[in-house]
C-alpha cells in the first residue's frame, strides 16, 4: 500500500506533507497556512513564493530539505532561509523504520517558541506529527554558519581542526545547563513539564543490554584481537598488554551490573531534568558576545525529554579528543554544575556528577561501542595501510572517523579511570547491606 503523502496534524489539525515532494506541492500556500497556525507568521503577512526546495542529505532518519522563501513583507526577526527535517524517509525503509522516535523532537521544537526560552535554538516556523503513522516535520531558520558574526561548522569528531576546543565544550556545556537548570527551576513554560514528564522506572527500564553474557565477551575480546592488530589507530596506553588481558573480564562484570548501573544513574532526582540528549559539536553553532565570551545555539533535539544530567554531559563531551577527556573532565563537569546552580537547579557535588559520567560512558561503551570494529573493518578498505586516525581514509569518512573516535574514548576512560572498578565501589556503597551497616 501507498503511504499517503498529507496526514493530519495531531497538533494543528492541518494536513502536513510527510516528504519532501508533497511540501514542494503545497508550495507557498501551505507554508503560509502553517506558520500562521505556529505564530510564527503575522496574519497580515503570507509567503508569496518560494525560491529554493531543494533535497539534501545528513546524519539521522528521515529526509531533509533546504527551503528558501519570501514574504509579502519582509521582516528582519522572519528568516527567509529554512531547513525541514522530516520523520520519514520513503527511500529507506532501515531508517524509515525510526520515525517514531521524532516526535519528542517536534514537541519541543513548537515549545522553544514560547517566552523566556534560555538558551539560543534555530527559530521554530512550524512543527507537527501524526502519531498514528509516525509521519511529521519540522521547518526552521537555516542557521548561517560563517556569516553574521557565526563561526563556521564544525564536523563531528575532528576537534584537533578546532580553535581553542575546550573552551567550544565549555560553551556547550553552559547551554546544557541552563536549559536543565531552568526547567528544574520550574521556569520554563508549563508545557514543558506537560509534554516531557519524568518516571524513573520507565527510564531505567527503557534500555536494556542487548547482547548476553557470551555475546558480551566475545565483543570484548573482538575489541583487544582489533587494537593488537591496528595499534596504529589508539593511543599507547590501550595497547597495553595488561590492560588488554584484563578488559575482557572487566567489561563481563560490568555487564553483570547493567541494570543497578542504570539504577543508580536513573534514580538521583537532583540529576534528572530536561536534557538534549547528543549535543556534539556538529550539533552547535558558536558565536561571541559583547563581552567576547564564546557562546552557543544548540541544534538536532532528537531524543529530547528527561534523563540524567549525566547523560547530557557525556553527549555533549563524547566527541572530544581523549587530551580534553583526560585533562579536563573535572572542568567540564565544574561548568555543568554551577551553571546549573545559577540557573536555578540543585547544587550538585562535582565528584558524585563526575562519578555518574564515567558510569554512563561505561555504560554505553559496553551497551554499543564495543560492535565497532566490525563496522570499521567493513568501512575501511585497508585498515592496515593507515597511519593514524588522523589519516586520510579515516579523517575524511565520517562513518569510519566517528565509530574509531567513540571506540578510543570510551576504552581510554575505562583504562585510566578505572570504569569497572568504579562501578563496583559506587554499587556496593548503595546495596542494601552497605545502607544498614
Amino acid at each position: 500500500m501507498t503511504e499517503p503523502q498529507w496526514v493530519p496534524g495531531d497538533e494543528s489539525g492541518l494536513q502536513i506533507p510527510a516528504s519532501v515532494s508533497a511540501l514542494r506541492e503545497g508550495g507557498a500556500e501551505f507554508l503560509t497556512t502553517a506558520f500562521h497556525a505556529s505564530g510564527a507568521l503575522a496574519a497580515s503577512n503570507r509567503v508569496v513564493r518560494v525560491t529554493q526546495a531543494e533535497e539534501c542529505f545528513g546524519g539521522g532518519t528521515g529526509s531533509k530539505m533546504l527551503l528558501a522563501v519570501a514574504y509579502e513583507h519582509p521582516q528582519e526577526d522572519l528568516p527567509e532561509q529554512l531547513f525541514v527535517k522530516f520523520s520519514r524517509n520513503f527511500d529507506d525503509p532501515s531508517r524509515d523504520r525510526s520515525r517514531h522516535l521524532m516526535v519528542s523532537e517536534i514537541q519541543f521544537a513548537a515549545l522553544s517558541r514560547t517566552p523566556g526560552f534560555p538558551i539560543r535554538v534555530a527559530q521554530c516556523m512550524f512543527a507537527d506529527f501524526y502519531a498514528e503513522t509516525g509521519t511529521g516535520l519540522i521547518i526552521t531558520e537555516r542557521v548561517p554558519f560563517d556569516t553574521q558574526g557565526n563561526e563556521p561548522a564544525y564536523a563531528k569528531c575532528l576537534d584537533y581542526t578546532v580553535p581553542e576546543p575546550l573552551e567550544h565544550y565549555r560553551a556547550i556545556v553552559r547551554a546544557l545547563a541552563r536549559l536543565s537548570g531552568s526547567y528544574k527551576a520550574g521556569s520554563l513554560h508549563p508545557g514543558f513539564y506537560q509534554r516531557f514528564p519524568y518516571d524513573a522506572e520507565t527510564s531505567i527500564a527503557r534500555e536494556k543490554f542487548i547482547y548476553d553474557a557470551a555475546q558480551t565477551e566475545r565483543r570484548a575480546l573482538r575489541v583487544c584481537e582489533f587494537i593488537t592488530r591496528y595499534p596504529q589507530l589508539f593511543p599507547d596506553n590501550l595497547r597495553d598488554p595488561a590492560f588488554l588481558a584484563r578488559f575482557p573480564a572487566e567489561a563481563l562484570a560490568f555487564h553483570a551490573r547493567g541494570d543497578a548501573v542504570r539504577r543508580l544513574i536513573f534514580s538521583e532526582m537532583d540529576l534528572i531534568s530536561l536534557c538534549h540528549w547528543n549535543a556534539n559539536i556538529d550539533n552547535a553553532w558558536f558565536w561571541r558576545n559583547g563581552e567576547g565570551e564564546l557562546e552557543c545555539g544548540l541544534l538536532d533535539w532528537g531524543h529530547v525529554g528527561q534523563m540524567s544530567v549525566a547523560q547530557t554531559i557525556y553527549g555533549g563531551f563524547s566527541g572530544a579528543e581523549n587530551d580534553l577527556w583526560d585533562d579536563h573532565l573535572e572542568d567540564i563537569v565544574a561548568t555543568f554544575a554551577d551553571e546549573y546552580a545559577r540557573c536555578g537547579g540543585p547544587q550538585l557535588d562535582p565528584v558524585q556528577l563526575q562519578e555518574h559520567v564515567l558510569l554512563m560512558t561505561g555504560w554505553m561503551g559496553i551497551a554499543y561501542l564495543m560492535d565497532y570494529p566490525s563496522v570499521l573493518e567493513k568501512r575501511v578498505e585497508n585498515l592496515a595501510g593507515v597511519s593514524d586516525y588522523r589519516d586520510a581514509p579515516i579523517r575524511d569518512n565520517e562513518d569510519a572517523r566517528v565509530p574509531l573516535h567513540m571506540l578510543s574514548m570510551f576504552l581510554n576512560q575505562w583504562q585510566t579511570r578505572d570504569i569497572g572498578g568504579l562501578a563496583e565501589r559506587l554499587l556496593d556503597a548503595h546495596s542494601p547491606t552497605a545502607r544498614s551497616a
